[in-house]
């Protein structure tokens, strides 16, 4: 949903994606239905099912209101990176781009691990900078000064890849509210995400 400039720009200079979900989507008990979706939107994005994982455990749920456990969390976080020999972890930052309680408690388990060291040598993060709602909805209006802005890394996406960031999010087919379909249109998280280093 905020992520695909970031995995197609990765791709693109031959980077490996393994995506690690913290919860399976069952705050509407949809579960089963968003786990597919996603492997479905990862794969047109050039992520094999058998690059996602989707944690589902009772003290993570998916509750926009919900913090989850900061050690918990970083102890599935850090399992997944050590599995998957990871050097790059793209995270969500301390706004989690919608302030959804789940997004900033992903961001907090990253800054944990990253402050106490214990993120595998030569791992970076780099985590998504939220907007102001305004930015956020000016689309590709938004390139000039998000390449003015100091940032560590900027993805924008060509109109081809932008259909195909497109494409990705209709396979969430449950989550597509009136709401989303604006989202799909007009929002720079479709086409753009700069990012900084934790």
């Amino acid at each position: 949903m905020f992520f695909a400039p970031t995995v197609l720009g990765l791709g693109r200079a031959g980077a490996r994606a393994a995506v690690l979900c913290c919860s399976a989507g069952n705050y509407y008990n949809q579960g089963e239905i968003r786990k597919k979706e996603l492997e479905q939107s990862c794969f047109l994005l050039g992520i094999p099912a058998s690059d996602v994982t989707v944690i589902d455990h009772r003290d993570l749920p998916d509750n926009p209101a919900v913090e989850w456990d900061t050690q918990l969390l970083a102890a599935f976080v850090l399992k997944h990176i050590e599995a998957n020999n990871i050097n790059l972890v793209v995270t969500f930052d301390a706004a989690g781009v919608s302030g959804h309680a789940n997004h900033i408690s992903l961001y907090t388990a990253l800054r944990y691990l990253h402050s106490e060291q214990k993120l595998p040598e030569g791992c970076r993060v780099l985590v998504l900078e939220s907007v102001n709602l305004f930015r956020k909805y000016i689309s590709v209006l938004d390139v000039p000064l998000s390449c003015l802005l100091p940032r560590d890394a900027l993805f924008v996406l060509t109109e081809e890849e932008t259909e195909q960031a497109r494409r990705a999010m209709r396979c969430h087919r449950s989550q597509l509210l009136w709401f989303r379909h604006i989202y799909m249109l007009f929002s720079r998280y479709m086409m753009i995400n700069s990012l900084r280093l934790l």
